[in-house]
């Protein structure tokens, strides 16, 4: 099974030029090609860097006047059409990681505020909540004691799509039905299926680790750097939103 983010799946990082295979007898590779770990670490900062600067900007104008619907829905579109794009040419992502990584900020940065507006202090909670969960799994991940096998991966991917398919039915019925979600309000089930999302966004980054790793092992092209970078950045932009989600339930308790 593959890691449900497309951007660190078996296929991606299979169908990229693996330098251990590339390798002739009388070819020479420059070892500063491949992807490395910490090269894949410090795209992964940039990224974020990056983010946060967007996201920094639209709050700030917000809490200066501004909507901010159109930045945060157009942030969004553009992101998931670099994600898109990304995803069958991971080459370009030294270019298009920096550019996903500025237009999300925005979405972040105008969901950010109106929830903050609605519920204070909400946005500084949902930060460290989401830091404080990526230190614990990649703590988990890097002393072994959560060890990344198929039938995990094959529990998580199962998870992960019966979450995406759940969103989408929903968002569908919605917008055409007078129907409203079950995740919708703060009633128990309601914050039990955001706990639920937020765990599995959170076994996600077991994935996305491992599959880093594997990348750095079969010596991938340096590019794959930003691409995990990326993959991983889509992660944590989905366990934040999905901490807003479930801290804004319980304010309303």
């Amino acid at each position: 099974m593959n890691s449900n983010n497309p951007f660190l799946n078996n296929k991606t990082f299979s169908t990229a030029v693996s330098r251990k295979d590339d390798v002739h007898q009388a070819t020479v590779i420059d070892e500063n090609q491949d992807m490395t770990l910490a090269g894949t670490i410090n795209r992964s900062l940039i990224l974020f860097l990056l983010l946060t600067a967007s996201a920094t900007v639209i709050w700030w104008a917000t809490f200066n006047g501004m909507n901010p619907i159109v930045p945060a829905f157009g942030g969004a579109i553009v992101g998931l059409i670099l994600v898109v794009i990304s995803a069958f040419k991971p080459q370009y992502s030294p270019y298009l990681a920096p550019g996903y990584a500025l237009f999300e900020g925005l979405f972040i940065g105008g969901v950010s505020a109106i929830f903050e507006v609605q519920y204070p202090g909400i946005v500084t909670q949902a930060v460290g909540a989401t830091f404080v969960t990526f230190a614990v799994c990649l703590g988990l991940y890097k002393y072994k004691i959560v060890k990344v096998t198929e039938q995990f991966k094959s529990v998580v991917v199962a998870a992960t799509c019966a979450i995406a398919t759940y969103y989408l039915i929903s968002w569908l019925f919605s917008m055409f039905t007078s129907f409203t979600p079950v995740h919708y309000g703060n009633s128990m089930m309601s914050i039990g299926i955001s706990v639920f999302v937020i765990v599995i966004a959170a076994l996600n980054l077991f994935l996305d680790f491992d599959r880093i790793e594997k990348g750095v092992e079969q010596k991938m092209p340096k590019f794959m750097e930003w691409y995990g970078a990326m993959g991983l950045m889509i992660t944590l932009v989905w366990l934040y939103i999905e901490f807003l989600r479930l801290l804004s339930k319980l304010s309303k308790k």
